[in-house]
């Protein structure tokens, strides 16, 4: 250590003095901070020892298990099937596979860090007395020699494989967080309809148009004398798997009101537009909260309330669905409904709202 680093306790040293190590900008910096270290050691003092070696392989292998694992997760986000197929078993496997690459990147690059910082770094301890006042150009010049200092106790010059996996390994692991956002701007979602067609959108049948019937969870039709007064049902689209998962947008709450709540609600709809959703006293409402997606299925009928038991939210049905309390902030959507000439109900249209959550690009 150099004779000015020795007196730097007692007096200020120059800065712009050559032969001034970055260890003795570092303690001069420390000084006009009143700042002590107490305690310094070294991890390795005699460098390129087989144990230092041992230990860099070890953080190598978790930055590169870390870049394998957000690689793997890219490849499974962009190119594995994630739509149901029926019989097909893969799309069963997406999210597990993405939660298991996304975990075991995250576990690698925290376990590498740790081991860096635990395992090689210096060991030090330090006091500071807190003081205020303006950083003036040597305190910044302080600075930027303490940074290159802390750069060099990294020891990625002295150990270039460290450096170059943990290019690898965080490269990709930024390129997960990424690819969702990105992912999302590629594909124009509604090109395909996904956020705007269930399984009520109706069907074409040698070009006329099929309005799909609601039915029971075991696809027989539902009529009107079905369901009692301030009694409801919950319905699915009367399709090949209609009440599977394919179509987990689509269950729906058939709900039949009482006259007088019957005539409120046919009032709420034509305040806004939906004068030909209600058939007679009956009403449909999708069963997707639009806070985070649960079944809104706990109806009260003296109230005429929908209770989302997730959250605690609460719809009034004969007033559009619409919030009144709890976190959702939309109204659940309106399935507009009719009869067929058998005296089923149908499904005038597919619903004219986006079902579940909101998102980032609803109208």
């Amino acid at each position: 250590m150099s004779t000015q680093a020795s007196q730097a306790g007692q007096e200020p040293v120059d800065l712009d003095d050559p032969t001034l190590t970055r260890f003795d900008v570092l303690k001069e910096g420390l000084r006009r901070d009143d700042i002590e270290i107490v305690h310094y050691e070294p991890q390795f003092p005699v460098p390129g020892t087989k144990g230092e070696r041992r230990l860099v392989r070890t953080v190598v292998f978790f930055f590169l298990l870390t870049g394998l694992a957000a690689t793997a997760f890219l490849a499974i986000y962009i190119w594995w099937p994630w739509e149901y197929r029926a019989g097909t078993g893969q799309d069963k496997w997406f999210t597990p596979l993405l939660g298991l690459t996304l975990g075991v990147a995250l576990l690698g690059v925290g376990f590498g860090i740790l081991t860096w910082g635990k395992k090689l770094l210096p060991k030090e301890v330090a006091i500071q007395d807190r003081h205020d006042g303006p950083s003036n150009p040597e305190d910044r010049k302080i600075t930027a020699g303490t940074m290159a200092y802390i750069a060099d106790e990294l020891g990625v010059r002295r150990r270039p494989l460290l450096g170059v996996s943990l290019l690898a390994g965080l490269a990709p692991v930024g390129a997960v967080a990424a690819a969702p956002l990105i992912g999302g701007l590629i594909k124009q979602p509604h090109e395909k309809n996904q956020m705007f067609t269930t399984g009520w959108a109706p069907t074409d049948d040698h070009g006329t148009k099929k309005l799909i019937r609601l039915t029971r969870e075991d696809g027989s039709p539902i009529r009107p004398e079905d369901v009692s007064a301030g009694g409801q049902m919950t319905v699915f689209p009367g399709i090949p798997h209609g009440a599977t998962n394919k179509h987990a947008d689509s269950p729906t709450l058939l709900i039949h009101l009482r006259e007088d709540d019957a005539q409120d609600a046919r009032e709420a709809n034509v305040r806004v537009g939906k004068e030909e959703y209600m058939f007679g006293n009956y009403v449909a409402y999708s069963k997707i909260c639009t806070h985070a997606g649960c079944p809104a299925s706990l109806y009260e009928q003296q109230t005429n309330r929908l209770l989302c038991p997730c959250h605690q939210s609460q719809f009034l049905i004969t007033d559009n669905a619409k919030p009144i309390f709890g976190p959702a902030s939309r109204s659940l959507p309106q399935l507009p409904i009719t009869v067929d000439e058998e005296g089923f109900f149908v499904a005038k249209s597919d619903y004219t709202e986006t079902v579940g959550p909101d998102f980032w690009e609803r109208p």
